[in-house]
């Protein structure tokens, strides 16, 4: 737990047993980053879900509209033409066997990974207990094993963020940088709001949206008012 002069004084603007309106809470938590260098801005959900029930799982993916102010290096497994198409959309490492190979020797110097289904078997069998706990493994669910490569480097590069719920039924994720300025953020968090809140599984009964936090890299929890964030939802 930070205890510096920084952390302090953001704590001592912010009523830690509150929920906060769900806009008030997000200003709070831009004006309490106050580190010196350009915090991220996190969301933290928890579901009324049970995540050890195989139907009660809560995954997807967004394209945020404001992106999230940081270089995404997108990695393509892909052959022939398609891979001619990642490079044309701004992929930043286009491969097959030579990237398997600098991943199994340790390399890892890149954020999403995008893969044609054709070169599939080979990355599952090769590299997925690499790049599967670290997020990274390439999944149909979430538009990352495709032949539109094009498309798919496209919206990483823009800024889609992928969302999974936890084994205790919490869900994290960035929406930005500080620096992007409330406006930015606040669409951004809508986004993932409207895309958490219409993830809801059909079996999970009971309230849906239990808590909400918002808070910058260094900064203090700001609690919001899971309530009125639901309203918000169209």
């Amino acid at each position: 737990m930070p205890t510096g002069k920084r952390y302090k004084a953001a704590v001592s603007t912010i009523d830690r047993q509150k929920k906060y309106d769900p806009a008030d809470g997000l200003k709070l938590a831009i004006e309490s980053a106050l580190a010196k260098f350009d915090e991220s801005i996190d969301v933290a959900f928890n579901l009324g879900v049970d995540p050890k029930q195989s139907d009660q799982q809560v995954r997807g993916a967004v394209s945020l509209p404001n992106g999230l102010g940081k270089t995404v290096r997108v990695l393509v497994f892909a052959k022939g033409p398609k891979e001619n198409e990642a490079k044309e959309a701004g992929a930043d490492f286009v491969g097959a066997d030579d990237l398997i190979e600098k991943i199994q020797g340790g390399w890892l110097d890149f954020d999403k990974v995008i893969s044609t289904p054709d070169m599939m078997a080979t990355v599952s069998m090769k590299v997925a207990k690499i790049l599967g706990p670290r997020g990274l493994m390439p999944n149909p669910k979430l538009g990352t094993v495709t032949f539109d490569v094009g498309q798919a480097v496209s919206a990483e590069k823009k800024g889609k963020l992928s969302f999974r719920v936890d084994k205790f039924g919490n869900l994290h994720a960035t929406i930005g940088r500080k620096t992007m300025g409330y406006d930015k953020l606040h669409a951004n968090f809508m986004t993932l709001l409207n895309a958490v809140v219409k993830a809801k599984p059909s079996t999970s009964k009971g309230i849906y949206l239990r808590g909400l936090t918002v808070a910058s890299t260094m900064g203090p929890g700001v609690r919001l008012d899971p309530s009125k964030a639901s309203a918000l939802v169209g």
